[in-house]
């Protein structure tokens, strides 16, 4: 009996779809305005960034240096201090809960964060947070040329290794000139205070205070020294109560004239 054929299916041709063109709707480039300063920290305060990361980001965006013994006032806006004494605060009670110290019971401690939160931004380290005192500068009528002398000037800063105090006294030589101008007596005590109210280092807080002190007065020579204790080495470390660093820094006059340099050195012998 002879095989029955299978029909097969033969597949339908495809026609190729045509393709369809449009034309290309033009894109509208849209420009963002440049938010104003107060703007970008109102928006950032928003979604709750820290007061000190906003601080930090228009350091940053000027490419300015704020190492700890260095002065940010101009990134500070009025009433942002106050803020970020809360800040500090806060942080500051997440260390002693990490010290293991029950804030709660202890009356002792209830308050410290908050304590020692004004204590580093309004006391202590507040030159890093303020403006520079204002200097009433006099003419040098009288053409003085003598050798004057400041101090001693008590101080009281903080060693940026440890922040245990630096407790001390510093000497200011000035040898003006007859074009110098001339400040009050009270300005170079607020100056200095001024340059140790920061974390510090002795060896750098005497250089800054002279690089001022030259700047603002062009003096014919300017001298500085400082002697004091320091309680990282006498309150921690070896413990040596009775050690003291004393150092100075010399320029023009008290650096090129020995007799000068001399002259200063024996006056403070006798203070």
């Amino acid at each position: 009996m002879p095989a029955k054929k299978i029909p097969t299916k033969v597949a339908a041709k495809k026609t190729p779809a045509k393709k369809v063109t449009s034309s290309p709707t033009p894109v509208k480039r849209v420009v963002a305005k440049k938010a104003s300063p107060q703007q970008l920290t109102n928006t950032e305060s928003d979604v709750g960034t820290p007061l000190s990361v906003i601080i930090r980001r228009r350091i940053e965006a000027q490419k300015t240096r704020f190492h700890a013994n260095d002065n940010i006032s101009a990134f500070i806006k009025p009433g942002e201090l106050e803020k970020l004494v809360d800040e500090v605060a806060e942080k500051m009670q997440a260390v002693l809960e990490s010290l293991v110290i029950d804030t709660q019971s202890d009356h002792n401690t209830r308050n410290t964060s908050q304590r020692v939160a004004k204590m580093y931004v309004q006391e202590v380290f507040n030159g890093r947070y303020v403006e520079q005192p204002t200097l009433t500068k006099f003419p040098n009528v009288s053409k003085l040329n003598e050798l004057m002398i400041i101090g001693p000037i008590t101080v009281r800063s903080a060693c940026s290794h440890h922040f245990c105090p630096i407790m001390g006294r510093i000497w200011i030589g000035v040898l003006p000139s007859k074009a110098s101008a001339l400040i009050g007596l009270s300005k170079y005590s607020r100056l200095t205070q001024w340059v140790m109210c920061r974390p510090q280092i002795q060896e750098e807080a005497v250089v800054e205070l002279a690089d001022m002190l030259e700047k603002k007065i062009k003096p014919i020579g300017v001298a500085v020294v400082m002697d004091a204790d320091h309680f990282c080495m006498q309150w921690r470390g070896v413990k040596d109560r009775d050690s003291k660093m004393v150092n100075s820094v010399m320029r023009g006059a008290f650096l090129k004239d020995p007799n000068l340099r001399r002259e200063f050195l024996s006056l403070l012998e006798k203070r």
